[in-house]
């Protein structure tokens, strides 16, 4: 066999005649008659789409049809709503409207939101419920402050109007009143009404002074002897020690009430008279619950109220002691009634001043307020006019 010889042929082997073929149809090139068609047709579709015409009548009936949205023609075509293939849109809204008109559908700007969307789903009704009760809340809530300060009203105002009768009591004004009054007892041991007068006057001076025991120790009587024992001494300095420290604190209530009114003044209408119209109350239910235990019992009243502020055995004396004889058990039952009646009366005329009226809560007149509740509103006259 020589190399000119002929090979003989495999009949397995899979030889094919063009060996540049591709594998696959879709590989191939188009025919030149396609493709010489489809040029004109892109040209076509550049040139129409610049213009963006519409089709009329005519060209409709002929062979050439118009793409439904992009108005881009087809040739030798039928008008089916898609576009042929090689002829896509050129942009993406094109597309869209394309895809859109192949629906049956104009696209739409504005699409409502699924019923699923987190815009329509409605909370629960305890929630809804929650959340209304909560802004009623937020709407109706009041400062805590002026509250504060008309608390701070109430409270002080039975201990202020307290210390000012006891401090009207312990005066020169009221021993006179009470020496030279008809039916005050006497004195069994010397001590006529001038004499009473003068040493009572030292005794109440001291009480509210600021000089020491000695103001009322170096004290004598007219025989030259001391008027005041040791032991009466003592115990005149430990009332005047409650007795300041009672002013002391009547003094700081007073300016914390005057800071209080200022405040409310400003930032609360109406809470001062709110303020003193509550301790108006509370002073006339103290003032009438001592009251009636003092008439129970003035002798174990005056001895509990001893035992509250003085130590045992240092506020007991004698009958020919001057304390004594100055201050009998019928001066000390007076000053308790004079004090009573001045913070009833101060506690009653409040309560009458600052009593709720509706023009002080800013309202208007009864009779005003039932011809509005009975007048039927703008609505109802609007129907009644049209009837």
């Amino acid at each position: 066999m020589t190399e000119k010889s002929p090979i003989p042929k495999d009949q397995d082997a899979d030889i094919h005649d063009d060996g540049d073929e591709p594998a696959f149809d879709w590989m191939k090139p188009a025919p030149k008659s396609m493709a010489e068609d489809a040029q004109p047709a892109r040209a076509d579709i550049a040139e129409d789409s610049s213009t963006k015409r519409v089709p009329d009548a005519k060209s409709t009936s002929d062979s050439a049809s118009v793409q439904p949205v992009t108005g881009q023609p087809v040739t030798g075509q039928p008008v089916t709503g898609q576009p042929v293939t090689g002829q896509q849109p050129e942009s993406r809204a094109d597309r869209k409207a394309a895809e859109a008109a192949d629906a049956g559908a104009e696209p739409a700007l504005f699409a409502e939101p699924l019923p699923t969307s987190a815009l329509q789903v409605r909370p629960a009704e305890a929630e809804v419920e929650r959340r209304y009760h909560e802004r009623e809340q937020a709407a109706n809530a009041k400062p805590v402050a002026p509250r504060i300060f008309q608390v701070i009203l109430a409270v002080f105002y039975p201990v202020v109007l307290l210390v000012l009768a006891i401090r009207a009591v312990t005066s020169p004004l009221f021993l006179w009143v009470e020496y030279y009054r008809p039916g005050f007892p006497g004195d069994g041991y010397g001590f006529n009404a001038d004499d009473r007068m003068t040493y009572g006057s030292y005794a109440v001076d001291y009480l509210s002074n600021w000089s020491g025991p000695r103001y009322l120790g170096d004290l004598v009587n007219r025989n030259g002897e001391k008027l005041f024992k040791e032991g009466e001494v003592s115990h005149m300095a430990d009332v005047k020690t409650v007795m300041l420290s009672a002013f002391g604190a009547g003094a700081l209530m007073v300016i914390i009430g005057i800071i209080a009114m200022l405040y409310l003044r400003k930032r609360s209408k109406g809470g001062i008279r709110r303020g003193l119209f509550a301790g108006s109350i509370a002073t006339l239910v103290l003032i009438v619950g001592l009251g009636t235990l003092a008439a129970m019992g003035w002798q174990q009243f005056f001895t509990e109220f001893h035992r509250i502020f003085f130590a045992n055995g240092t506020w007991t004396f004698s009958l020919d002691d001057t304390l004594i004889r100055l201050f009998p058990g019928q001066f000390w039952m007076d000053a308790g009634i004079a004090i009573g009646a001045l913070v009833f009366v101060a506690a009653l005329l409040t309560l009458i001043f600052t009593w709720p009226t509706r023009r002080r809560r800013g309202l208007p007149p009864k009779n005003e307020a039932v011809a509005d509740d009975s007048r039927p509103d703008a609505d109802t006259e609007a129907v009644t006019l049209e009837k």
